[in-house]
């Protein structure tokens, strides 16, 4: 691979050896690997599969399939980016970056595509545990467009994570994303369908971008509540724009 690599030219070379080398650092962190990767998949196994049959049979399988997707997508992209980010800055990676004769796009780059790879995998150990033990029948179209929606998901969270990384310290980071992580997916109705939350809390759902992503999801599965498809990606989009601005504001500053 790195002889591959090696006759490439830069500044292409530059941003495949960041990924690569980005790739490997995430898979070599079992903290990070091992929990984004199969916590998702645990969790629909118990209450997709498991208490999904006894609730709602295929109906709660597909739901769930969609929404736990969705968890598995913040997590990849809050954690890859959030608690990494912030890490860096603190160990001084990102000045030495800075210094390196580099594209400065390549740092992001990189980030961006490992998580849509960690997203990708995530959503297909999904796939296949809602296909071989949840029983629940897809056309191909609705299987390849879920898994895209999981894929370019990424994108909003990461732009969120960016910015929170940018804040924080490395010791402090973990704990700050979980305080953003797992309030938002409850209320967003990932864990359980916001017909089962108290009135208040489904209508204020609509103020998380998990949510909106949450129910494009659901759109392709055919259990999302109605609203136009124009709507949760404009949400979704401003999101992406915002914190990304944000985030690119302060990692521009001098160190």
């Amino acid at each position: 691979m790195d002889t591959a690599i090696a006759r490439v030219r830069t500044p292409l070379r530059a941003y495949l050896l960041e990924a690569r080398y980005e790739f490997l650092r995430l898979l070599r962190t079992p903290s990070f690997s091992l929990p984004t990767l199969l916590f998702p998949a645990l969790f629909y196994l118990l209450f997709g599969v498991l208490l999904g049959a006894r609730q709602g049979g295929d109906v709660a399988a597909r739901y769930f399939l969609a929404t736990y997707g969705v968890f598995g997508v913040m997590g990849v992209a809050l954690f890859g980016f959030g608690v990494s980010v912030a890490l860096d800055r603190e160990r001084g990676l990102l000045a030495l970056k800075r210094a390196l004769p580099m594209p400065p796009a390549a740092y992001l780059l990189a980030k961006t595509a490992m998580a849509m790879i960690f997203a990708a995998v995530v959503s297909v150990l999904l796939a296949l545990i809602a296909a071989g033990l949840a029983g629940v029948s897809l056309s191909p179209w609705q299987w390849a467009t879920l898994w895209l929606v999981n894929v370019l998901g990424v994108l909003p969270f990461a732009a969120l994570g960016l910015w929170l990384g940018c804040l924080v310290g490395g010791e402090g980071a973990p704990a700050v994303i979980n305080l953003v992580y797992l309030p938002m997916a409850f209320l967003s109705g990932l864990w359980l369908p916001l017909s089962m939350l108290p009135a208040v809390l489904s209508q204020l759902a609509q103020l998380w971008p998990a949510y909106h992503l949450a129910q494009i999801a659901l759109r392709v599965v055919g259990k999302d509540a109605g609203q136009p498809l124009i709507l949760h990606v404009a949400v979704l989009a401003l999101v992406t724009v915002v914190f990304g601005l944000l985030a690119w504001r302060r990692l521009a500053r001098p160190a």
